[in-house]
């Protein structure tokens, strides 16, 4: 999102809560926001905070640039002109029982202290009146900023027995924040890690991509497994990290090296993260595809995963390489994600990177060089007389490898060679 988005989202926000506050109701910027700014981070969206109704926010924003999203939680989305975005205004709440350990069972509209109670982590229940530059804090969430805590709000069992979700946001946020999990909230995680299973697979896959896709992604995975997550969602990794006794110490070695593969991982990429996850574990894609179904991934994440995976080594050596082996990995859509992984692992295991600048070296070629055309088409061997047949697939790539290596440059050099092919014996 550029700068100026960034602005215009802000600037919406700040009209929405002006408007609100114009209309004679309580309101606040409210969660991740305000703990975004205070870190000194830009908030990816605004959330407000409102004593108004669902029905009277409509009311007052006007029905056709509202959006109903959860009105029978209190929740209404307010629609920006273009490049504002959407902000989402919910009514101050209390709430009921969570049944399904997602949503509450009923609310009861209340106050802005009364809201704060029910939300998830300290951190995220401040608010903060943009109009009036007032912090609001009901639950000690600026001392828990200061601190660097993780910090379930009220009874932590309580919290996530309400959501599920909580447990893996818990790890994401201590994570991705450098922050420590407060030893109360961390314990209730570790406890409830195995109720898991009720967040559906969606939910969960969406927390994985927001962690792996981290620079921090190797302190999650250790929080991931030190609380028991881990297990739950991915048992095959169980033997690796060690928390099976029946296991040799070796298995823990992998698993450290591991976690150092994903700290030295430099990508935004979540299937490079799931890939370093899952590398010393199996590199079949038939197991890449079982994940994929259990944790509801695209078939493009499963695809590049998979991929990932069956080439982990294949830029090892590259220096010595035949061109025509290395060149077809150099114009995948994948190479920035394998080359990626390859260094992450080169630092660990023995800190070789020469592999990798060769690569990375051979990547500043220009398109015509890194890339020629073809010089020999399925028309051309028509042309010259060759029967339709699988025979084409074997010529054109045995055309195709002799022009990479440069052992033929020209039209009639190619030809040659398929003649050549072709003859008996």
């Amino acid at each position: 999102m550029s700068s100026a988005d960034r602005t215009t989202r802000r600037l919406f926000a700040l009209e929405v809560v002006r408007q609100l506050q114009g209309a004679g109701y309580q309101a606040y910027w409210a969660g991740g926001c305000v703990r975004d700014r205070l870190l000194a981070r830009e908030p990816k969206d605004y959330d407000v905070a409102t004593a108004a109704t669902p029905d009277q926010i409509r009311a007052l924003f006007d029905r056709r640039r509202t959006l109903a999203i959860g009105a029978a939680f209190g929740v209404i989305c307010v629609l920006g002109p273009v490049g504002a975005g959407q902000v989402e205004v919910t009514t101050f709440r209390s709430d009921a029982s969570y049944s399904d350990g997602r949503r509450p069972d009923a609310v009861v509209f209340s106050s802005a202290e009364v809201d704060a109670q029910r939300r998830d982590f300290t951190i995220n229940g401040l608010f903060y009146d943009p109009i009036a530059e007032q912090m609001h804090d009901f639950v000690g969430g600026r001392h828990d900023l200061e601190q660097g805590l993780v910090r379930a709000i009220g009874d932590p069992a309580a919290r996530f027995r309400e959501d599920k979700l909580r447990l893996l946001r818990a790890v994401r946020f201590a994570a991705t924040f450098g922050f420590h999990l407060e030893p109360q909230t961390f314990a209730a995680v570790k406890v409830l890690a195995h109720e898991i299973h009720a967040v559906s697979a969606e939910r969960i896959s969406e927390e994985m991509r927001r962690m792996l896709a981290h620079p921090s992604r190797g302190v999650a995975a250790r929080l991931l497994a030190e609380s028991g997550l881990l297990a739950a969602i991915l048992p095959e990794m169980t033997p690796l990290t060690g928390d099976d006794p029946s296991v040799p110490a070796a298995a823990t070695t992998a698993w450290n090296q591991t976690l150092a593969v994903l700290d030295q991982l430099q990508s935004d990429s979540f299937a490079c993260g799931l890939a370093a996850l899952l590398h010393q574990v199996s590199r079949d894609p038939a197991f890449v595809a079982h994940l994929g179904r259990r944790w509801k991934l695209s078939l493009k994440e499963i695809e590049q995963t998979s991929w990932l995976l069956a080439r982990l080594d294949a830029l090892a050596g590259a220096r010595q390489a035949p061109w025509s082996n290395l060149q077809p990995l150099l114009v995948h859509e994948g190479i920035g994600e394998l080359l990626a992984l390859h260094a992450a692992r080169a630092r660990v295991r023995v800190g070789e990177l020469a592999d990798a600048e060769f690569v990375q070296a051979q990547l500043q070629r220009p398109a015509a060089e890194l890339n020629p055309p073809p010089l020999l088409t399925g028309d051309d061997l028509i042309e010259h007389g060759v029967p339709r047949g699988k025979e084409y697939k074997h010529l054109l790539e045995a055309v195709r490898a002799a022009q990479l290596d440069q052992l033929i440059q020209t039209r009639a050099e190619a030809l040659a060679l398929v003649d050549r092919r072709r003859q008996p014996g």
